[in-house]
Order: structure tokens, then sequence, then C-alpha cells
């Protein structure tokens, strides 16, 4: 499985559309939780207020993404008012290594998204000349349309550290891969070292400097983060602990609360 695919099929992603049509006059957008939202301005202008305060003047057809929750807003002063299709995201909750190494604003023109021209053509008869069931169609669109942003993200380099800063080198993108897809493996610095096709030392400077994190303090927060996703479908404390590679429920615990403050129990409690 590719770099990108294994987070995209492990933490679930879904949009919601909300609106579609014209936006006339200001609407202000508020994230809740772990939303973020994406916007499709089909016909502009649009005048984009960021959760920094900053403000852009949108002219062609685009794709904002705000990935986290985050205030923004969107205003158009033209006579017909601006075309758009708005939808609430979730990028599978908290602990999602894409949502939490994303830039807080992405703008990105749709001339910039390459073969993405056929799904585009797909959404918007959905948007605006509906049938049966458009509604479900365009939140499997939009979700698409997220992945062409991801991989836009990924190949333009956008996140300056986390797992896509990560999954954007080639040689850590290896170690990567495999410590996501076997976060239960006894992994040691060389092991990983190994799997990029570095030394220890060149391996471990590299990964600071790209993801931000030492290797093995991500490896730990990609282990809890695992963790998370098991014990919200129910599976006992000592199985999850198993299952991403400490020797008991206790240690388990020790890692989980050190990395989110609160431990496993009371955490799933207030979840």
């Amino acid at each position: 499985m590719d770099r990108l695919s294994f987070l995209l099929h492990q933490f679930s992603l879904r949009a919601d559309v909300f609106h579609r049509g014209p936006l006339c006059g200001a609407r202000l957008f508020e994230g809740a939780l772990s939303a973020g939202h994406l916007h499709l301005v089909v016909r502009g202008p649009v005048q984009l207020t960021a959760p920094d305060g900053s403000v852009t003047q949108i002219e062609e057809p685009s794709v904002i993404f705000v990935p986290r929750a985050a205030a923004h807003q969107l205003a158009s002063d033209a006579p017909d008012g601006a075309e758009l299709v708005c939808a609430a995201v979730d990028l599978g909750g908290l602990g999602n290594p894409i949502a939490e190494s994303l830039p807080p604003l992405m703008v990105v023109p749709l001339t910039q998204l390459p073969g993405s021209q056929a799904l585009l053509s797909v959404l918007l008869q959905e948007a605006f000349a509906p049938r049966c069931g458009a509604q479900a169609a365009l939140d499997r669109l939009c979700e698409l349309l997220l992945i062409h942003v991801f991989r836009y993200a990924l190949e333009h380099r956008l996140s300056h550290a986390g797992a896509l800063a990560g999954l954007a080198d080639p040689k850590l993108a290896k170690a990567l891969l495999a410590l996501h897809e076997d976060p239960a493996r006894p992994w040691r610095l060389e092991d990983m070292a190994r799997e990029a096709g570095m030394s220890r030392a060149r391996f471990a400077a590299r990964f600071h400097t790209v993801v931000g994190q030492t290797p093995a303090d991500y490896l730990a927060a990609w282990r809890v983060g695992w963790g998370q996703r098991l014990l919200r479908k129910g599976e006992p404390l000592g199985r999850v602990a198993e299952a991403v590679g400490y020797g008991s429920a206790s240690a388990f615990t020790r890692a989980f609360t050190r990395h989110l403050g609160v431990a496993p129990g009371a955490w799933l409690r207030g979840t």
C-alpha cells in the first residue's frame, strides 16, 4: 500500500455537504471539535478572511480547505454573488497524523489539481442539477476531492513538520510506512534507519529536522493514536496494549497518560 493510502484507509474520512449555490454578503464558518471545512469556489470573486485574520481575494475557481476547527469567513459583493459548494469535514478525529500535519489553511486553484477535471464535472452536475441520491453522491465526491488536495500537499511539500512532511521525503517515507503498518513491532532506531536505507545518526538527524520529533517520540504518539482507535471500537485494554507494542496494559496506560494527560478509561468516558 502506498504512503498516503494506508493513512486514508485507517482514519475514516467524511464530508458532509451543507451548502451548494450562491453566496451573497458574508458568512462566518466555525468548526466544531475536530471538524474542518472544504469550500469549492465554483465562481468568484470571494473574499476569504482566514483563521489568522488575513484577507485573500479569490477570483478563479479554487478549493479552500481548513483542515481543523477554526473560524473563518467568506464574503462576496458581486451583483450575482459567488457560487460555492461547502462541506463540513471530519478527518477521523483527533490523532490523525494527516490532519495534524496539514497547514491551517490551503487555497488551491483548480488548475493546480491535475486529473481532477472529470471529478469536478461530476461534482458540479450533482450539486446544481441534482437527481435522486445527490446528497450522498456529493458527500463522496467531496471526499475524493479531498484526496486530490492531500496529494497536492504531499507533492508540493506544504507541510513543514509532522507525518505528511516525513511522507514527502522519499527515504523517511519508507520508515514511516513500516512504522504505520506494524506499530507492535519492537522498533529500535537501527531498525527504522534500515527501512530508510540510512545510518542511525543520519536517520535520527533527518527525521527530527523534517518531522519535528525524534523517531521514538513519533512512534509513541502513533502507538497511542492507534490505541485510541482500538479503544473506540470497544477492544479491551490488554488487547489494545499488545496490538500497539506494549508488554502490558499498565505500560500502555503510562504511555497514554504521559502523551494525553489522562488515563485511557477517563479519556474513553469523555469521548
